[in-house]
């Protein structure tokens, strides 16, 4: 197999809380693999310590100011020197055998780029019942998210994430299977490994936020689907980008 290089990148909205133990598990599976591995962490209007921890942990460290995630992952990956990118967030961790498996993929020559599948760190019912959402909706479309993956010069030729406020992950995964097919590779996901999804925001607003949210929110969502997201932006900007700035008051 290939000894591909990497660059794993981060986007972190002040994730002081976060930031070690995810850099952590990628240099776990940076060790598993052998390979060189960078990491890139790209701070978003941090005002906590994120900065400062991840370059105490060895990550280089970027800024981007703008308040859409698609934006501040295509900071890191423009600066990326590694063959294959993977992003993954900053209050998640990856397995030890997640670049490993990636390598392996890229190796054969079949895939694109891919997903992983998703656990969350602790489970309860309506975790369990999240979890199995994720799966059926991976499943149903082929757009694997979570952990994303793919050769650099492939992201390129995408022109990167897709800088959209919602479900940016899926346009993002409907352009990488799009581009595959042109040279006959699949999208796929990972079989063995998987990312390991933080719970804080279950810890902090009960098991079944997200349906909660769903069923508050029908209205919401229904003009979105017809082309006004005026409303879910103002939601997504509570519920992702204001998120950890209240989290981290609370906290001081």
């Amino acid at each position: 197999m290939n000894k591909y290089t990497f660059s794993v990148i981060i986007p972190a909205h002040n994730e002081e809380n976060y930031i070690a133990r995810c850099i952590h598990s990628i240099k776990i599976a940076a060790k598993h693999y052998g390979g060189n591995t960078e990491i890139i962490v790209v701070c978003n209007r941090c005002t906590d310590r994120t900065a400062d921890i991840a370059v105490s942990c060895g990550a280089k460290v970027l800024y981007n100011e703008t308040r859409c995630i698609a934006s501040v992952r295509n900071t890191g990956i423009a600066s990326a020197n590694g063959d294959i990118i993977v992003t993954i967030d900053a209050d998640n961790r990856m397995t030890r055998g997640t670049l490993k498996e990636i390598a392996y993929k890229i190796s054969t020559g079949k895939y694109i780029g891919g997903g992983s599948p998703i656990k969350f760190e602790r489970h309860s019912f309506a975790l369990i019942c999240n979890e199995n959402l994720c799966k059926f909706a991976f499943r149903i479309t082929g757009l694997y998210c979570g952990i994303f993956w793919a050769e650099k010069k492939t992201f390129q030729a995408i022109e990167g994430f897709s800088e959209l406020k919602a479900m940016e992950d899926a346009a993002t995964a409907k352009k990488l299977k799009q581009y595959g097919k042109i040279f006959g590779k699949k999208y796929t996901t990972l079989k063995k490994n998987f990312l390991i999804n933080s719970t804080r925001k279950f810890d902090d607003m009960g098991d079944w936020l997200y349906f909660k949210l769903m069923l508050k929110n029908v209205d919401t969502l229904l003009r979105a689907a017809f082309g006004d997201r005026r409303k879910l932006d103002i939601l997504l900007d509570e519920m992702f980008y204001d998120y950890n700035d209240k989290n981290g008051e609370n906290k001081k």
